[in-house]
């Protein structure tokens, strides 16, 4: 599978040196868009405890005007009170969600934990409809593990 040659690249990405954080979560998201067809859109959004809000931080694909998101709002914001995996096979049938694009079919977002907290996620879209399976989950689960590491 696909996934398991990516992530020997994605531990080589996080563990290189003279890269910053910002400039490694980029790398990965490329790494991501790049090498799983249905990935359109792959971003990090890191959450603000004291302001209950979701803001953006390194991603790939359409630029997005979502730089900060209220806890609550859309599928990102869900996930930032839920603490849970969110797989949205069709965006259109939510009634929660912020539209980026008018291309965009479905999501996934994947909280991302450090020591236990919740302190934002990785988040996909995809302009194909229900693409996500449980192996997209838990490989996500793994990018983020090993983000986490960073923290």
């Amino acid at each position: 599978m696909k996934f398991d040659l990516l992530k020997p690249q994605v531990q080589a990405i996080l563990t290189a040196e003279n890269q910053t954080r910002d400039e490694k979560l980029l790398h990965v998201c490329k790494l991501l868009e790049t090498n799983i067809s249905y990935y359109t859109w792959v971003g990090f959004y890191f959450a603000n405890h004291e302001r209950q809000t979701l803001h953006l931080g390194p991603y790939v694909g359409a630029p997005t005007d979502h730089t900060e998101i209220p806890f609550g709002k859309g599928i990102c914001g869900q996930v930032a009170v839920s603490n849970e995996n969110f797989v949205v096979p069709d965006v259109a049938a939510q009634d929660n969600y912020i539209a980026c694009s008018f291309t965009v079919k479905s999501e996934i977002v994947v909280p991302l934990f450090v020591n236990g907290e919740n302190i934002g996620q990785i988040d996909i879209d995809s302009n194909v409809l229900d693409p996500f399976t449980e192996e997209d989950e838990r490989f996500l689960e793994f990018v983020n593990q090993e983000v986490a590491k960073l923290f």
